[in-house]
C-alpha cells in the first residue's frame, strides 16, 4: 500500500501538492471559526448529579443558581449616584434580555431581601454585584457571555464593570486559548524550521517539514470545525490538537526526508530513492502513527466531552499527520530530486570558520555507542540509581489532589478572575461557590423545611442558608423566606459557604451537608459537588482505559519484536518515565514551586483531566522512540549468533545507529509542546511543559540509560515467548523474513557511513522493481 502511495504521488506530484494547497485553504478557511462553536470545559455529562440538579433548577425555578456574575466597583462606594446609575444601566439591560433569566443584584434587593443584598456586597462596601442566569446550550451560554464581557467590561466614570461567574470564566478562557494558539504557532514554526536547519544542514529539506506541519494545522482546524457539528468539542482540543499535529508531522517528515536523502546518498536516483524511503521510514512513520492514535482512542471510553473530543480528533490529527507525510512528501521530492541538499549553510560555515570537512565515523566511535557500553558494563547501579531518581521526582504524585478547574486558571488580566478574587477575599460569602441542594417532588409541611435548612446552618463554614422558609445563620432564623425558592415541582436551598470547594476543608464540608437528615430525596449541585460528581465519573472509568493502553501496546510491541518480555519491559519504562514526570507537574503546579517565574497560580490541587490526557499522549510518543530504537536492536540481534556478547553488542549498535534522530526528533517535539506552555491558561502550561518534560526524559534517561541496562541485564531473556505465541508471531508478526534481517545486518556496517546509520535501520533490497517493503519498525 504504501509503495502505491508513494508511485502514485511521484506520478503526479503537481496534482497531489496543488490538492493539498487547496485543501489546506478549504480546511484553513472552515476551521477559521472553530473556537465559537467549541465548548469551554467539556467536563461535565448529563448523568452527573450536580448536572441533573442545576437542570432541574433552570427548568423549575430560573436564575436559581445563577452562572453569570457581574461586579460594580468604584472608590465612592456602591451607594455612591454613579454607581447606582451604572448598576441600573446593566440590570435593565441583562432584565430585557431573552437569554437571560433571574437577574437579581445588591441594588435591586433592597429592604426586600436584606440578607441577600448584605451577600452582594463587599465588606468594605466598595462593590456590588449582580447575578443572573445565561441560559442556552454551553456553546450558547459561553459566547453570549463573550458578548456581554465585550460590551460591559471597562471603567465608566470612576465605576469599574467586571464579568465573571462561570459563563464569564470560560468566555475569557476561550478568548486567551485562541490568542494562545497564535503566540504558540509563530513560536514553533520558526524555531522548529530553524533546528531542522542545524539537523539537516540543507535549507530546502528543512523546509519540507514545515510545510508538511502547516498542513497538519490546518487539517486539524478543519477537522475541529467539522466535529463540532456532531458533538461538544473542549476548547482546550483547539491549542493541543494543532500542537500535536505540527509535532508529529515534523517528526515523521524528519524521518522521511532523512531517509531519501540517505538513499541518494547511496547511488539511487529519485525515484527508487523515494519509494525507498517510504517503503522503511514510512512503515515506521505508519506504525508510530497507529501506537499514538490507539493511545488516544483509548480516550473515548469517558463520557466527557472533553476526552472524547480529544479521542476522536486526536487520531483523525495522527491519521492527517501521517497520510501527509507518506503522500505530500512524495510528491515534494519527486519535484526536487536531489535539490532537496540545496542552500546547504554547513558548507560556507566550516569555511568561515576554518574548519575541515566531517569525517564518517564507524559505529563504535560514537558518543552513543561509548555511553551505552559504558552503561552495560554498569548495569546494575545504572538501573538502580536511574529508578531511585525517576521515583524520587515522582513522589510528590503520592500526595496530589485533583480537581475542576475554576478562574483561576486564567491570568489576574482577566475580568472573570478579578470577579473570582473578589469573591474569594472580599464578600462574607463566595457566592460562585455557593452549594445549591433540591429537593424533587418535595410537598411536605413547610416545619421540615425550615427544620432541614436549620441543621444546614450548623455546619461548620456555613454563613448563611437560605430557603422559602428563612434565611438561617448559626441555627437561627435571621430574615422572613423566599417563597420563589418553593414550587409544585419541589424546593430548593442555597447554602453559602467560607470554603474554597476544592480544598480538602470543603470536601468535608460537602459530607457533612450531605449526612444532614433530610425531609426528602435530594440533589447537590454547586462548585464542590461538580468537582467530587465529576471526579468520582473519571476516576471509575480510569482503570478500562489504562488496561486498554496496556493491552493494545503489548500486543503491538510483541507483534514487532515477537517477544513478551520486550513488551513487558517497555510498559515498565513508560509507567517509570510518565510517574516521574507526574511526580514533577504536582511539584511545580499543584504545590506551587516556580509559580512566580513560569506566570501562575497554584490552588493546592490540580486539574485532574490534564493528567489522563498526558498519559496516553505521553505513552503513545514514547513507544514511537521504543519502536524505533527495538527495530534498529532486534535487527542487528537477527544478523547475530544470539548469544549473551551478541545481545549486548546488538543493544549498543542499535543505541549508537538510532541515538542521533531520536534525540533530534525528541528536542523538535519538545520545542512545539513548550510553546505551547507560554499560554496564559494554566491547564496549557500544565499540558505543555508535562509532555515536553515526558518527551527529553523519555529520550535521554529511558532510552540512553535505563533501557540499555535492563536489556543487558535479562540478556538474551529479551527475545523469549512461549513457543505457542512464538508460532503466531511467525505467521502474522509485523516483520521482514529472519533471512532478509540477516541480510540487511551485514550490509549496515559495511556500505553506509554513520550519518545513515544514525538515521534509519538497514535493510536488504529485495525486489526494487515491485517496491517490496522491509520491517515495519525501521527507518
Amino acid at each position: 500500500m504504501l509503495t502505491s502511495l508513494a508511485r502514485f504521488a511521484m506520478t503526479r506530484p503537481r496534482a497531489v501538492l496543488v490538492t493539498a494547497l487547496l485543501l489546506m485553504i478549504v480546511c484553513g478557511g472552515f476551521g477559521a471559526t472553530v473556537k465559537s462553536h467549541m465548548v469551554g470545559g467539556g467536563y461535565l455529562t448529563n448523568s452527573l448529579e450536580s448536572v441533573r440538579a442545576n437542570d432541574f433548577i433552570d427548568q423549575n425555578f430560573p436564575g436559581g443558581n445563577p452562572n453569570l456574575i457581574i461586579m460594580v466597583s468604584s472608590d465612592a462606594g456602591v451607594n455612591s449616584p454613579q454607581t447606582r446609575a451604572e448598576a441600573q444601566r446593566i440590570t435593565d439591560q441583562l432584565t430585557g434580555d431573552s437569554e437571560i433569566t433571574g437577574v437579581q443584584s445588591y441594588w435591586t434587593s433592597g429592604t426586600a431581601r436584606p440578607d441577600l443584598a448584605t451577600a452582594l456586597k463587599s465588606k468594605d462596601g466598595h462593590r456590588g454585584l449582580i447575578m443572573a442566569t445565561v441560559t442556552g446550550t454551553d456553546t450558547q451560554v459561553q459566547n453570549r457571555a463573550a458578548a456581554l464581557g465585550k460590551d460591559l467590561n471597562g471603567d465608566r466614570d470612576g465605576v469599574q464593570v467586571r464579568v465573571g461567574g462561570m459563563a464569564g470564566t470560560f468566555a475569557d478562557i476561550n478568548d486567551q486559548v485562541e490568542k494562545d494558539l497564535l503566540l504558540a504557532e509563530a513560536i514553533a514554526v520558526p524555531v522548529s524550521g530553524l533546528l531542522l536547519v542545524l539537523v539537516f544542514g540543507s535549507v530546502v529539506a528543512a523546509a519540507l517539514p514545515i510545510g508538511v506541519g502547516l498542513f497538519a494545522i490546518a487539517a486539524t482546524m478543519g477537522i475541529l470545525r467539522l466535529l463540532t457539528t456532531v458533538m461538544d468539542v473542549s476548547v482546550f482540543a483547539l491549542n493541543m490538537t494543532s500542537a500535536l499535529g505540527l509535532a508529529l508531522a515534523i517528526d515523521y517528515s524528519l524521518f522521511i526526508v532523512s531517509r531519501y536523502r540517505e538513499e541518494l546518498a547511496q547511488g539511487r536516483d529519485t525515484r527508487s530513492a523515494i519509494v525507498r524511503a517510504v517503503q522503511t521510514a514510512g512503515r515506521t512513520v505508519v506504525f508510530s502513527g497507529l501506537t499514538v492514535a490507539l493511545a488516544l482512542a483509548a480516550l473515548a471510553v469517558f463520557p466527557q466531552p472533553f476526552f472524547q473530543s480529544f479521542a476522536y480528533a486526536g487520531v483523525a490529527v495522527v491519521i492527517a499527520a501521517v497520510g501527509a507525510s507518506v503522500l505530500l512528501l512524495p510528491a515534494a521530492l519527486m519535484l526536487l530530486g536531489d535539490r532537496v541538499n540545496a542552500w546547504d549553510l554547513r558548507k560556507p560555515l566550516r569555511r568561515l570558520l576554518g574548519r575541515p570537512e566531517p569525517v564518517a565515523k564507524q559505529p563504535e566511535e560514537t558518543f552513543w555507542y561509548r555511553l551505552v557500553t559504558w552503561v552495560m558494563r554498569r548495569a546494575v547501579p545504572v538501573a538502580v540509581i536511574a529508578s531511585a531518581v525517576l521515583l524520587a521526582l515522582g513522589s510528590p504524585f503520592l500526595k496530589a489532589h485533583f480537581g475542576t478547574p475554576d478562574d483561576r486558571v486564567i491570568g489576574t488580566f482577566a475580568p472573570a478572575r478579578q470577579v473570582g478574587d473578589a469573591l474569594r477575599s472580599d464578600f462574607s460569602a463566595d457566592m460562585a461557590s455557593s452549594a445549591v441542594i433540591v429537593l424533587p417532588g418535595f410537598h411536605g409541611a413547610p416545619a421540615q423545611l425550615a427544620g432541614y435548612a436549620h441543621d444546614l446552618s450548623q455546619v461548620p463554614g456555613v454563613p448563611a442558608v437560605l430557603s422559602s422558609e428563612g434565611v438561617f445563620m448559626n441555627g437561627q432564623k435571621m430574615a422572613a423566606g423566599i417563597p420563589q425558592m418553593t414550587g409544585p415541582q419541589g424546593a430548593y436551598l442555597s447554602v453559602g459557604t467560607k470554603l474554597a470547594p476544592y480544598s480538602a476543608a470543603g470536601k468535608q464540608q460537602l459530607a457533612e451537608l450531605r449526612a444532614v437528615p433530610a425531609p426528602g430525596s435530594t440533589l447537590f449541585a454547586g462548585a464542590a459537588a461538580l468537582n467530587e460528581d465529576t471526579t468520582d465519573a473519571v476516576v471509575a472509568r480510569l482503570p478500562l482505559a489504562a488496561g486498554l493502553i496496556a493491552v493494545i501496546t503489548f500486543i503491538l510491541l510483541f507483534l514487532f519484536t515477537g517477544s513478551v518480555v520486550l513488551p513487558l519491559k517497555a510498559l515498565l519504562l513508560n509507567m517509570l518515565s510518565l510517574t516521574a514526570t507526574f511526580g514533577a507537574m504536582i511539584w511545580i503546579f499543584e504545590q506551587g514551586h516556580l509559580s512566580g517565574l513560569l506566570g501562575f497560580t497554584a490552588t493546592g490541587n490540580i486539574d485532574m483531566f490534564m493528567p489522563i490526557l498526558m498519559f496516553c499522549l505521553a505513552f503513545g510518543m514514547s513507544m514511537d522512540y521504543e519502536v524505533f530504537l527495538l527495530s534498529r536492536i532486534r535487527e542487528e540481534w537477527l544478523a547475530s549468533d544470539r548469544s549473551k556478547a551478541a545481545n549486548t553488542r546488538s543493544v549498543a549498535l542499535g543505541v549508537a545507529r538510532t541515538g542521533r534522530i531520536f534525540t533530534a526528533a525528541a528536542g523538535l517535539m519538545a520545542v512545539v509542546l513548550l510553546a505551547v506552555a507560554t499560554s496564559e491558561v494554566a491547564p496549557m502550561k500544565l499540558f505543555g511543559i508535562g509532555l515536553a518534560l515526558a518527551v527529553i526524559s523519555d529520550a535521554t534517561i529511558i532510552r540512553g540509560l535505563l533501557a540499555p541496562a535492563l536489556m543487558r541485564l535479562m540478556s538474551t531473556g529479551n527475545w523469549w515467548a512461549p513457543k505457542p505465541l512464538a508460532a503466531l508471531h511467525e505467521r502474522i508478526g509485523l516483520e521482514e523474513s529472519p533471512a532478509d534481517a540477516v541480510a540487511g545486518g551485514h550490509r549496515a556496517g559495511d556500505e553506509r557511513d554513520q550519518r545513515s546509520d544514525d538515521t534509519e535501520s538497514d535493510a536488504q533490497a529485495v525486489g526494487e522493481r515491485d517496491g517490496v517493503a522491509s520491517s515495519a519498525g525501521r527507518v
